[in-house]
């Protein structure tokens, strides 16, 4: 594209375009005068530094132009634009992205997408599963197998034929009868992450004296996690209320060690519980004389 030269007259309406800017502007945030570009004929627009704080290196654009033949120039735009070294906020991310761990709130809610890798379709209630459903043929052969309805009786007294368990009572069982349930990339990435968080290469996990598995704090989880998970319920652990894995540990495992039993005290050298009357004066002294070998102890007193 060749460059255009500028309209004389509309680039001459610098103050027009100053006016203009400062009319959009805060009070005192329209800053120098940087050049003049030409958009089209007889169509230029003046840039000005803008001083607004919070706004570094953006620049205040005034777009003016004029009728053809015309000397009056007018105002066409006034826009606030970043220029080559303006401070701009990063690139606008879906909140889908954005969001991480620990940010929902109450009232808060966060709905899945329909596709979903960590989910794939449960049983809901109809009768035969979907196709792509947890509830397969191996199901329906559990259901028919272990889940009839027997009537005592030879089958002539029965009223009606046994009729095969229902599908919905094994799904039930299993926890499968809902809208959606984990798929296996959803259970291999909530593994992960707890392994992550308390596992067995975490420095707790490398000093503890034992794992989660034989500590007597551990309550098992149901599925087929409980292989390699369990839940803390030690309030003194740092991973009381947690998901661990069976490999992590820490120093509060309930086998770590025996409390030992306090040391008895040794008996004392100078037993001062004990008092012992003790004479201030032997006999001679208090008899000015020789005492009788048979003649009692007086005993001591005050006078």
């Amino acid at each position: 594209m060749r460059s255009r030269t500028p309209d004389r007259l509309c680039a001459e309406a610098v103050e027009l375009a100053r006016e203009a800017a400062a009319e959009a502007a805060r009070p005192g945030t329209v800053g120098e005068y940087v050049r003049a570009v030409a958009d089209a004929d007889r169509v230029v627009t003046h840039l000005f530094e803008c001083q607004e704080p919070g706004y570094r290196g953006w620049r205040w654009a005034v777009t003016v132009t004029r009728a053809s033949r015309a000397k009056v120039v007018t105002v066409d735009e006034t826009v606030l634009l970043p220029g080559p070294d303006a401070l701009l906020a990063p690139e606008w991310v879906p909140w889908s992205e954005r969001l991480r761990p620990g940010d929902l709130g109450p009232g808060d809610l966060l709905p899945s997408e329909a596709e979903d890798l960590r989910l794939e379709p449960g049983y809901s209630g109809e009768d035969s599963p979907p196709p792509n459903s947890v509830v397969s043929e191996e199901m329906q052969q559990l259901a028919a197998v272990e889940d009839a309805d027997v009537t005592a009786g030879p089958p002539a007294a029965q009223e009606t034929p046994p009729a095969a368990g229902s599908i919905a009572a094994v799904a039930e069982e299993l926890g499968m009868r809902r809208a959606r349930v984990l798929s296996r990339y959803g259970l291999h990435v909530a593994a992960d992450r707890w392994d992550e968080a308390f596992g067995a290469k975490t420095p707790m996990a490398q000093a503890a004296p034992a794992s989660c598995v034989t500590c007597g704090f551990l309550v098992p989880i149901a599925g087929s996690l409980r292989q390699a998970f369990g839940v803390c319920a030690n309030e003194f652990s740092p991973a009381d209320g947690r998901v661990v894995s069976l490999a992590y540990g820490c120093g509060a495992h309930s086998e770590a060690a025996v409390m030992p039993k306090p040391p008895r005290p040794a008996p004392p050298v100078i037993d001062e519980t004990v008092v012992e009357p003790l004479p201030l004066r032997g006999p001679a002294e208090r008899t000015g004389g020789s005492v009788e070998p048979d003649a009692p102890a007086e005993e001591l007193g005050h006078s």
